[in-house]
């Protein structure tokens, strides 16, 4: 029998746009967490699309 993941709650990240789900280690800063990885976090002032992303 396969494991189904519960129904967790997602965000869409600003910088690519794409959706992302809840994490465990987000658990108490979920309301805080606003980009789906680290290299998006970096990217936030340079508006994401086309500077390092190849």
């Amino acid at each position: 029998m396969r494991h189904m993941k519960p129904n967790l709650p997602t965000k869409i990240c600003p910088v690519c746009g794409r959706p992302f789900t809840w994490r465990r280690k987000w658990a108490r800063v979920w309301d805080e967490v606003r980009y789906c990885s680290e290299r998006c976090r970096r990217q936030r002032g340079s508006g994401g699309k086309g500077r390092g992303m190849a």
